[in-house]
C-alpha cells in the first residue's frame, strides 16, 4: 500500500479597498499648509522690507535737517565774526 501526501503552501490573499479618499485628502491639507506658510513668509518679509525703507527714510530726513542745521550755525557764526 503506498500512501499520496500532497503538501500545498498557505496562501494569504489581503485585498485591499478604498483608502484612495483619505491619502487625497491628506495630501490636500498638506498642500495647503504649506501654501499658507509660504503666504505668511513672504508677506512677513515684505513688511520687514517696508519698516526698513521707512526707518532709512527717517533717518535721512533726519540727516539731511542736522546738515541744515549745521549749515545755518555756521552761517551764523561766520556772520557774527564779521
Amino acid at each position: 500500500m503506498s500512501d499520496k501526501y500532497t503538501e500545498t503552501p498557505n496562501v494569504t490573499v489581503i485585498e485591499r479597498k478604498g483608502g484612495g479618499g483619505a491619502a487625497i485628502f491628506i495630501g490636500l491639507v498638506l498642500l495647503v499648509a504649506v501654501v499658507v506658510g509660504a503666504f505668511y513668509l513672504f508677506n512677513r518679509s515684505q513688511n520687514d522690507n517696508i519698516r526698513t525703507d521707512a526707518i532709512s527714510g527717517a533717518a535721512d530726513k533726519v540727516g539731511d535737517s542736522a546738515k541744515k542745521i549745521g549749515d545755518s550755525a555756521s552761517k551764523a557764526t561766520d556772520e557774527a565774526a564779521k
